[in-house]
């Protein structure tokens, strides 16, 4: 199998940066089996500092480098100090890595940096909802204006397969909803609450354990869910949506009593991200819902996260998953590159095919 090397520039190297890393430092050998051959050629990150080489960096060096507490640019290399504009403008790259922060307000400085990314005709893969949920059509435009590609696997559920089965698997069956647990933070407090804990201490034991930030507003009122609800309504039922079109109520309000109540009638409650279309339009919502135990989303647990799409053909079908996690958002990128490499495949034998018509 052709061994395809892809030349990254990672925008951001904190917790799925990292991830990224460890995945390409531990998991090379498996990689080349597939035909991929990643190397990481810059970084840019406004904490841990920036840093480029053309013939590559080494990965566990990197990790090494920020776990023991120093900044990238104090390895030997031919450029530091560059900034995310001037490493994607400048790199020798094939691929724009976006990990900077999610703003759900305006999709920056990300969306900058994909659209700079775009325009030089570099593939972009993000793990950033903001861009996505707010830009995508416009995003894709660029894409396709300049020959590139975006992946945004990580955007929604993590390195769980939810768009690239939706995209890649479940379009000809005829997708008419899609219901999911879309945030970890409010599934754990929510099961902590079904054993007896109030919203108070629930919440104080996930920004604890770390699944819940200092200001939770994000996660406990439904903004974090909502952005997925709305990528997976414009990748995946074609739809144009924009966050203020989806119907949106977080777990704040919620009570130990009602959580009771509902337990009292076989039912549980569960914050739900839910798109569905008819022929009388779309509907987009997030809110606390109460559900029958019978229901396949029903039984999950803590930070997991789980999807149910419910199709013509093939009925319901429920993807289980993570929804964060170092490793497990890095994988997602990896799972992005995969599917990039594939494009290009298709695209060599369609010119191949063409080249024998002629």
């Amino acid at each position: 199998m052709k061994i395809t090397t892809h030349k990254l520039a990672l925008i951001g190297f904190g917790n799925v940066g990292q991830g990224l890393a460890t995945i390409i430092s531990s998991k090379s050998a498996e990689l080349e089996e597939l035909g991929l051959n990643v190397q990481i050629v810059a970084i840019s990150d406004p904490i841990k500092g920036s840093i480029y080489n053309p013939n590559g960096l080494n990965a566990d060096l990197l990790l090494e480098t920020v776990q023991s507490g120093n900044t990238l640019d104090t390895l030997p290399a031919p450029f530091t100090g560059w900034s995310a504009l001037r490493t994607i403008e400048e790199a020798d790259i094939d691929t724009v890595v976006e990990l900077a922060y999610t703003d759900l307000k305006t999709g920056e400085p990300a969306l900058t940096h994909m659209e700079t990314a775009l325009r030089r005709g570099l593939n972009v893969i993000t793990t950033n909802k903001g861009p996505v949920a707010l830009h995508y059509d416009r995003l894709m435009r660029l894409a396709k204006e300049n020959n590139a590609h975006i992946r945004v696997e990580g955007t929604v559920m993590s390195g769980t397969p939810t768009l690239l089965f939706g995209t890649e698997h479940l379009l000809a069956a005829g997708i008419t909803k899609i219901e999911g647990i879309l945030n970890g933070t409010t599934n754990y407090i929510i099961t902590k609450m079904m054993e007896g804990q109030s919203y108070a201490e629930a919440l104080r034991e996930a920004q604890e354990l770390g699944y819940a930030e200092a200001d939770p507003t994000g996660d406990v009122e439904g903004y974090d869910a909502a952005a997925k609800v709305v990528i997976l309504a414009n990748l995946l039922m074609k739809q144009s949506l924009k966050l203020q079109d989806v119907d949106r109520e977080g777990i704040s309000k919620l009570t130990s009593e009602d959580i009771m109540r509902a337990k009292e009638e076989n039912e549980c409650v569960k914050l739900i991200g839910r798109i569905e279309c008819s022929s009388n339009g779309c509907t987009a919502e997030v809110r606390p819902m109460r559900i029958p135990v019978s229901h396949p989303l029903a039984s999950i647990q803590g930070a997991t996260n789980a999807i149910t799409y419910t199709t013509d053909i093939l009925g319901e079908i429920t993807l289980i998953g993570p929804g964060a996690g170092r490793l497990e958002t890095g994988y997602a990128i990896i799972a992005d590159l995969m599917a990039i490499l594939k494009e290009y495949s298709r695209s060599v034998t369609g010119q191949v095919e063409e080249e024998v018509k002629i």
